[in-house]
């Protein structure tokens, strides 16, 4: 996959629920535990100094006010799937977990496996935050 746009071909033909689709943007709303829980994933096209393509695979975990950085950075130190971050959303700062690949080597599988990697991952951290209610 060399294109955000193939990208965008992949979900959609994967079965996911793409909710959102535009030139370097797309969302998708995850459904996890038979449909009981839900989570909203963000997939969008960075470029690096050089000019190359990158996926990044997002998803908002909590409102960042109130959040223990220390805490935010263990997971970060012991994290084997993304990073935490600070992004804004609607003009609100929210903690969100994030993943960044080159396009060069990404296939199919791998945005797959990507997107339910930070799904699930955001999700469980959203019920810790959040005293298990789905927010996000």
């Amino acid at each position: 996959m060399h294109t955000f746009k193939s990208i965008r071909q992949h979900l959609t033909g994967a079965g996911f629920n793409v909710v959102l689709q535009d030139e370097g943007v797309a969302s998708i709303e995850l459904s996890l535990e038979q449909g009981t829980r839900y989570q909203t994933i963000f997939l969008s096209e960075l470029q690096d100094e050089d000019g190359r393509p990158y996926l990044r695979v997002s998803s908002a975990v909590a409102v960042a006010d109130g959040v223990d950085v220390t805490r935010a950075l263990k997971f970060n130190w012991q994290s084997r799937v993304g990073y935490l971050a600070i992004g804004e959303m609607g003009g609100d700062a929210y903690l969100q977990l994030c993943e960044n690949r080159p396009f060069e080597g990404l296939d199919g599988a791998e945005v797959h496996r990507l997107v339910l990697d930070i799904g699930g991952t955001s999700d469980r951290m959203e019920r810790a935050l959040s005293g298990e209610r789905d927010v996000l």
